[in-house]
């Protein structure tokens, strides 16, 4: 049997948190790949940061493991459809992949996302019922709904002949039974090997390979990771460097990397079909062609998604700015966005007639939070301002992204939460009640209508809801005001320093976004009105003491516990009229237009070209 036909490459589709990153771990543990004495760290394919402190995948990463004599090359993706950039790209280096389906929640909105991808591209499906261990699953209801879907996605007779494999990634378990679980996962490496096809290219023909990952060494620079798709490629070959626009360069590949587990290991050459990753060409970016220098024949460009939200970014110049971060000004932010570029194709920058300010585009609130928290961590200070929807023209007609919606929550919740989404424009397209006091509810809604939702969301549900969405198509524009903020907000009239005196005074005003002792200046929004209009307040105010009016008098008095924002929900929570300020430390929401007047003239003159329009 040759090389080619013994190599397996395989991506792990799922919706999130149903256990893809995980399924990698053991995997990767059960295969021999580690040796004995190696220390693994839970879901060790989330390397970054923020994916460990989330639970989340938002790179996608591959891996190779041997089964046998086989080896599996195997690329975890994000679950998040707001990273789609990422999984519509692996699916360009892979034969076949493994959707893994939660044995509880059955098909969710990502689930729908990932394999309308994995069928387009033609890939060979293995589905694995994970998380078979939990109380109330329901592995043979989930099958169906799995089945369904495949045929709501056009699937063709071969791919609906789907082998089934019904696991618990955390327990290490696998099995073709759902009654009952083998002690380890070889049902699993057994349905890849027997399921999945090699590839198929030939190493005869001149050389081609598709830059689909990046990865950065500051050593070796930037290394492109991709797929032979046909000929051999070799360490100190001359090769051809072909980009976007069909610009053809010379280069020469220093270095050669194959995949043995989490480690990359110096190899001398690679064939059709494997994955590999080359250092030593400079500038390389996703979707370049890299090809034989006498042949040069570019692969078609990777087709991405286009972004449907958007979000101004600028530079800080609140009373706070420089305090706090090492990179202030706007090169440097020019600088950092243009960078993300070169490895995240799903987002766009535009820059404005300001040198200050730059239009982001992304899948979402969260691929855009996920930049800017990363942004803060590296040590830049910067403002953004409310997340807006992208409209588009589409054959005449104006339209705008809309989202499916999935929501679990208790039934004696539900009224509330479906009049909720009925001023959101939202169209119920389906209910199930699951017997244990749970309702599922599904909607299709404008994009606008789930911006600043969450919060109230949580609200109406107490805590118990659960809320998940996917971009679903682009529909006809609701000229009326969807979603948005309908509360007014507390805002700061002084540059000082927040007192209990002060913030007990206006508590009854509303609810508090800081604690006594917080640094504020004026036009910073301290808290929400419990009315639909602004109001300035003092709550830097201190009290005059005298022999009636004694210090201790207050002890007894206690503050309500202040509401303090999560990145995510202060890009949620603000206003037209409003930025969202983001320090290395600190995230402050705050008025465009800091002082009282000039805010109240501004408005004025927006009301008089509203009038005279």
């Amino acid at each position: 049997m040759k090389a080619r036909e013994l190599l397996r490459n395989i991506a792990i589709i799922a919706h999130v948190d149903h256990g893809k990153t995980t399924l990698v771990d053991k995997l990767l543990q059960q295969s021999g790949t580690f040796k004995e004495h190696e220390a693994v760290q839970e879901r060790a394919m989330d390397s970054n940061d923020i994916e460990r402190e989330r639970g989340i995948t938002i790179l996608a990463k591959n891996t190779a493991i041997n089964y046998k004599d086989y080896l599996i090359n195997i690329v975890d993706t994000p679950g998040h459809a707001d990273f789609g950039g990422e999984v519509e790209r692996i699916m360009k280096m892979v034969d076949g992949v493994l959707l893994v389906v939660d044995a509880f929640e059955g098909c969710m909105p990502q689930t729908k996302f990932v394999l309308r991808k994995a069928l387009e591209s033609n890939l060979t499906p293995i589905v694995v019922v994970n998380k078979i261990d939990r109380p109330n699953a329901r592995p043979l209801e989930v099958i169906d709904e799995v089945l369904d879907l495949f045929i709501e996605l056009g699937a063709n007779d071969e791919q609906l002949e789907f082998p089934v494999v019904y696991a618990s990634a955390l327990m290490g378990t696998s099995s073709l039974d759902p009654e009952k679980q083998d002690e380890n996962m070889l049902a699993l490496y057994e349905t890849i090997v027997e399921h999945i096809p090699s590839p198929k290219e030939s190493t005869e023909l001149p050389l081609q390979f598709l830059v689909t990952l990046l990865d950065y060494n500051e050593y070796l620079g930037r290394i492109a990771i991709g797929r032979v798709n046909r000929g051999i490629i070799k360490q100190g070959q001359a090769i051809a460097v072909i980009n976007r626009e069909g610009t053809v360069k010379q280069a020469r590949i220093e270095k050669l990397f194959g995949f043995q587990g989490l480690k990359r290991l110096e190899i001398e050459e690679a064939g059709a079909g494997d994955i590999v990753a080359i250092a030593g060409i400079k500038e390389i970016n996703i979707g370049e062609t890299i090809a034989d220098p006498a042949n040069p024949e570019p692969l078609p460009v990777l087709q991405i998604d286009e972004p449907t939200l958007q979000m101004t970014f600028l530079v800080n110049n609140s009373p706070f700015a420089g305090r706090e971060g090492k990179w202030v000004t706007s090169r440097k932010l020019r600088e950092r966005l243009f960078k993300e570029l070169e490895t995240d194709v799903a987002l766009r920058v535009e820059e404005t007639e300001s040198p200050d300010a730059f239009v982001v585009s992304g899948r979402g609130e969260l691929h855009l939070s996920i930049l800017i928290e990363n942004m803060r961590r590296e040590g830049y200070e910067l403002q953004v301002s409310k997340p807006e929807v992208i409209v588009r023209e589409i054959d005449g007609e104006k339209c705008e992204p809309y989202e499916r919606l999935l929501i679990d929550v208790p039934e004696e919740s539900m009224g509330a939460v479906m009049e909720s989404l009925g001023t959101r424009k939202a169209e119920m397209v389906n209910m199930v009640n699951e017997g244990n006091g749970q309702v599922r509810l599904e909607f299709i809604i404008p994009a606008r209508g789930l911006i600043g939702y969450r919060t109230m969301f949580l609200t109406l549900t107490r805590g118990y809801g659960v809320m998940n969405h996917a971009f679903d198509s682009y529909g006809p524009y609701v000229p009326n005001t969807v979603g948005g903020r309908h509360q007014g907000v507390l805002v700061s009239s002084e540059n000082g320093v927040s007192t209990f005196y002060g913030m007990l005074s206006v508590e009854d005003r509303g609810i508090l976004f800081l604690e006594p002792g917080t640094e504020v200046y004026e036009g910073m929004i301290v808290g929400e009105h419990n009315r639909d209009n602004d109001i300035i307040v003092n709550i830097c105010k201190e009290k005059q003491l005298s022999n009636v009016r004694s210090a201790g008098k207050d002890d007894t008095v206690k503050l309500k516990t202040p509401v303090l924002f999560s990145l995510e929900q202060a890009l949620e929570y603000c206003n037209d009229d409003e930025y969202c300020e983001i320090t290395p430390k600190s995230v402050r929401l705050r008025k465009k237009i800091l002082n009282k007047s000039e805010r109240e003239r501004a408005e004025k003159h927006r009301k008089m070209a509203q009038a005279n329009s």
